[in-house]
């Protein structure tokens, strides 16, 4: 296949449509990408734009965006220049910082089903995956880099994964394209640039087939994490509960393999990416601690704390917002989460006779009693906080639907008997997002 012939199957199968966007440093690879996108751009009629990301970091950077609008403008592709502070320290990344900052200002480009094209290619596939060994990372490491990934409000793609560095070289040769050298390439401080100029160059010349049969190994472990993250997503249906903690319990009863992938599936969901050791701390310093502690891991500025042996990351930074008017069939934001209310049939969770103008959503209400639906007899709020396992820090931003004085429902665990709706019976459907996941029932 050509350069062009693996762009085009990579978008036909990834983003047949929407507009597209090129990360253009300038460099090799990206200059290659620029031209093969502006191609199909043309042939199939869709908007593209070249973002050149300025770190500001190099001297010799200052030329690079006169350049790459050149380039863009023989091209006909419209360019914009995204300058970012890159936040540098003795003890930062300076290549992590630079990173970070350059796709959050990517992804902040990107319109709703746009796609975000980058240049990597098959020799720095290879890179990642040494690195990766290098770390000592699990299969989500090996996976490397994938062909395309979500990226801010649309995707990442990788089109030229499969091309070698020599080809698409080549190719700009043929093309007569013109493309800038970064100097700091050359510094083999930097463990990539240590592995591109020293020791891939090495390994190719023993191996020539070496990085493709390294990106094999990688699509391998990327299928094999696939596995891993539904057995992960399977398991958790059965040891979540609804105040979004973690049963130990359950836990427990599964293998240590198994436990180990649920455990770390559920953190990342909620941007805890522990290593090996950090886990196995997490496990019988936290999990199995005794059963009258209250043990707290405080891990890259979040927290996992234990309630009723149930683990939780405690999601406190944003404020719980009442709301004093419900619209119906819209979602309102509660700083929490959202909340939408609409009339239904057959599945309505609370009575169709209680008008919206009515209700009201409150946090934090003391006092009040509840009989949710299926329980017999009342009880104070706070012994249903601890029936529902819902840690004490977490009370307070349970959304509270409240007619007048009265408790509706606790939005996300229970809707109070006295404002059921009767199977079949036309009435109110609450839908509730906490955080970014989206959830239906009271």
């Amino acid at each position: 296949m050509t350069p062009y012939e693996h762009l085009r199957l990579c978008l036909n199968t990834h983003a047949p449509e929407g507009p597209l966007y090129v990360a253009y440093s300038g460099g090799l690879d990206s200059t290659v990408l620029l031209a093969l996108t502006a191609r199909l751009a043309t042939e199939q009629q869709r908007e593209l734009v070249a973002l050149h990301v300025h770190h500001g970091l190099q001297a010799v950077a200052e030329a690079w965006p006169a350049h790459c609008r050149q380039v863009a403008e023989r091209l006909g592709v419209p360019f914009r220049v995204l300058r970012v502070k890159v936040d540098t320290g003795p003890r930062v990344s300076t290549e992590a910082a630079a990173r970070n900052a350059r796709y959050a200002a990517l992804a902040a480009e990107l319109p709703a089903g746009a796609a975000l094209l980058t240049g990597h290619h098959l020799d720095d596939q290879a890179e990642t995956l040494l690195l990766a060994l290098k770390r000592g990372a699990g299969i989500k490491g090996l996976a490397a880099m994938p062909a395309s990934k979500p990226l801010g409000r649309g995707v990442q793609l990788r089109p030229l994964l499969q091309l070698s560095r020599n080809e698409l070289e080549s190719f700009a040769t043929e093309q007569g394209l013109s493309w800038v050298e970064d100097p700091s390439n050359a510094d083999n401080r930097f463990d990539r640039n240590f592995l591109r100029n020293d020791i891939l160059p090495r390994l190719l010349a023993q191996w020539p087939a070496f990085a493709r049969t390294a990106s094999r190994s990688a699509e391998l472990c990327a299928e094999q994490l696939e596995l891993a993250q539904a057995l992960a997503e399977q398991d958790l249906r059965e040891l979540e509960t609804p105040a979004n903690g973690l049963s130990i319990a359950g836990l427990e009863q599964l293998g240590p393999a198994r436990r180990n992938n649920a455990l770390r599936h559920w953190l990342s969901k909620r941007g805890l990416h522990l290593s090996r050791s950090q886990l196995e701390v997490a496990w019988t310093e936290l999990a199995l601690a005794r059963a009258d502690a209250d043990p707290v891991l405080d891990i890259g500025g979040k927290t996992l704390r234990r309630y009723q042996q149930h683990l939780y990351v405690p999601e406190l930074k944003e404020q719980p917002v009442a709301l004093a008017l419900i619209e119906p069939e819209q979602w309102e934001d509660l700083g929490v989460g959202r909340l939408r209310m609409r009339r239904d049939r057959g599945e309505a969770v609370i009575r169709g006779d209680l008008p919206l103008n009515e209700l009201h959503i409150a946090f934090g209400v003391t006092g009040l009693r509840a009989q949710p639906v299926g329980r017999s007899g009342s009880r104070p709020l706070k012994k249903l906080w601890q029936e529902y396992g819902v840690p004490p820090w977490q009370r307070p931003r349970v959304p509270l639907l409240m007619h007048k004085d009265k408790l509706v429902a606790a939005v996300g665990l229970f809707v109070c008997a006295d404002y059921a709706a009767e199977p079949g019976q036309t009435g109110w459907q609450l839908e509730w997002a906490p955080g970014t996941q989206v959830a239906r029932g009271a």
